[in-house]
């Protein structure tokens, strides 16, 4: 009973639309001639654009420093790296800037410190800038100005600033990283300079070497006991006495020295690579296209306004129409 009823219905619904259509047609010409009245209102746009890929950001002091080099300086980066990129290009830090340099706040007549001011800014600064993935891995940023001048020179400088946000975000951890390199450095190289003051100490005692002087001694006692020269092996075993108590420090430092010696280089390669990574400007985009200055309005598209008007009135009056004689 349900299935023969809708037919019904729908037939009714399309005749009433027929019966109403003078009244529906007029409120959409009423509607499209609102719209357009209304778009010719609004102030053009001009929009510039700029396209660019992203660049892995790799270190560079492990590019000079280690022997293996896992990636490929040269290389386009991945679509992490894009969506890394594509953060930088939306975040506070740039979009501060360009507010600054451009004056925003008063191209936008806002005044700046009043109640909601940053949100009204941060509101219409999305609708006049947007940074978004491309199907080709690129990223394309989009300015929209009344001035096309300024719309393009903003654009520009937004895919130039990705550069140096992104050295200083990079900068700034290898700071800490140089940081705590060198304390190690510094700290390691004291304790190495303590041990060869005490070696230079223990050889204003005598003790140049010890295993060797040891064993050139003993033999040197060796043969003078052996070809009867008890005095001079009296001598000899004096020294060899002498020399005794700086056996175990002696060896004990030696050992250590060699040790911190090769400790010491690879600190040292890690200060080098974290100074290189602290100090490095590099790249963080390949800009394929720059914006240029607009010759053509963007928006508003006013065909578009005038036939949205004219589809909204017309559904407008339609609903009016049905509500009255449900009512009725």
């Amino acid at each position: 009973m349900n299935n023969s009823q809708d037919p019904n219905m729908e037939e009714a619904l399309l005749r009433r639309i027929w019966n109403w259509r003078w009244p529906l047609i007029s409120a959409g010409i009423m509607g499209a001639l609102a719209s357009a009245v209304g778009s010719f209102l609004i102030e053009p746009e001009f929009k510039s654009s700029v396209v660019l890929f992203a660049l892995p950001q790799q270190s560079i002091g492990a590019q000079f420093y280690e022997s293996e080099k896992r990636e490929d300086i040269l290389a386009y980066g991945e679509t992490e790296d894009a969506e890394r990129l594509l953060q930088i290009l939306n975040s506070d830090r740039i979009r501060r800037r360009i507010i600054e340099k451009y004056n925003l706040w008063d191209h936008f007549n806002i005044v700046k410190g009043e109640p909601g001011a940053n949100a009204n800014m941060a509101k219409i600064y999305g609708g006049k800038v947007d940074a978004a993935l491309t199907r080709y891995g690129s990223i394309q940023i989009n300015v929209f100005d009344t001035d096309p001048v300024m719309a393009k020179d903003i654009a520009n400088d937004i895919a130039n600033l990705t550069d140096s946000v992104s050295n200083q975000l990079r900068n700034n951890r290898a700071s800490e990283a140089f940081r705590y390199a060198k304390q190690s450095l510094l700290g390691h190289q004291e304790g190495i300079a303590k041990m060869e003051e005490r070696l230079a100490e223990l050889r204003s005692e005598g003790v140049y070497d010890y295993p060797v002087q040891i064993e050139g001694l003993n033999d040197q006692y060796a043969t003078a006991l052996a070809e009867g020269y008890n005095s001079r092996a009296a001598s000899i075993l004096g020294k060899m006495e002498r020399l005794s108590p700086f056996a175990n420090e002696f060896n004990k430092i030696t050992t250590k020295l060699e040790d911190a010696y090769e400790q010491e280089a690879v600190l040292k390669k890690r200060y080098d690579l974290n100074k290189l990574d602290s100090e490095s400007q590099i790249p963080a985009a390949f800009v394929v296209d720059r914006a240029a200055v607009a010759d053509k309005k963007a928006r508003p598209i006013r065909w578009l306004i005038t036939v949205m008007g004219a589809i909204s009135v017309a559904l407008a009056a339609l609903v009016f129409f049905l509500f009255r004689d449900a009512v009725n």
